[in-house]
């Protein structure tokens, strides 16, 4: 199947700091691909890379066979590519239902058209009942399915996922992966950065690992998490010999 992202030999530096070195990867079109690692292994970099936020000092990202490189984050989301923030910054004052407009008009410059993308999206994220409250009264979890929503409010064809669980309890994670997993049903493929293995091990299809801004193995999930560099750099020996999830 042809991808539809790919990504050849990007690498990125900040100063001295070699934050991604030659990194590649593809997402197929009903893929989802987990992209794991320890804290400033570079993974949040290859987003903001892939997504237009930053150039790349090298390297080709090429989405549904042309080269986006130099594009301007507006530009990749409107070609179907769009990325959520680990850190969810909703436009407090504004209502539910007009945060996620303000996705929808990406595509769909007439207001009434987006308004009615945003509602569908709402519902779709399980934010139906709070259409009319203001953002800023929302719960964390429900900022997070906010954030989704405006995400896919854009119409994207490949969604990337910045932490999208963190900061939520056991029974709030099982949800928002069940959400993930039919947004991917119903034709969206996923890039996925999460610290949660359990919703990494269940969601992902593969998994890249990234340590030092280099990918250091890729594969299935069961092999990525068995393989010896993954434990040494990222999981631990605790998580090999902890109880069965």
């Amino acid at each position: 199947m042809t991808p539809l992202l790919e990504v050849t030999g990007i690498s990125r530096r900040f100063g001295g700091l070699q934050a991604v070195r030659d990194l590649s990867l593809s997402v197929a079109p009903d893929e989802v691909l987990g992209l794991i690692g320890p804290n400033g292994a570079g993974k949040t970099t290859a987003f903001n890379l892939l997504s237009g936020f930053l150039a790349p000092d090298r390297g080709q990202i090429r989405f549904d066979g042309r080269s986006i490189v130099g594009l301007p984050p507006h530009a990749i989301c409107r070609l179907g590519l769009c990325r959520t923030f680990q850190i969810v910054r909703p436009f407090p004052r504004l209502s539910v239902l007009d945060n996620a407009r303000v996705g929808a008009l990406s595509r769909r410059p007439r207001m009434e058209d987006a308004r009615d993308r945003a509602r569908e999206v709402i519902e779709q994220v399980g934010l139906g009942g709070k259409v009319d409250h203001a953002a800023g009264a929302l719960t964390l979890a429900e900022r997070k399915r906010l954030e989704l929503a405006r995400a896919l409010a854009t119409e994207p064809r490949l969604l990337l996922l910045d932490e999208v669980m963190a900061g939520l309890n056991p029974t709030e994670i099982e949800a928002i992966v069940a959400l993930v997993k039919r947004i991917n049903v119903s034709g969206v493929a996923i890039l996925l950065i999460e610290h949660n293995m359990r919703a990494v091990m269940s969601l992902s299809h593969r998994i890249a690992v990234l340590n030092f801004g280099e990918k250091i193995v890729e594969g299935e999930p069961t092999a990525v998490a068995n393989h010896p560099r993954v434990i040494e750099a990222y999981l631990g020996e605790e998580y090999v010999h902890a109880p069965s999830r």
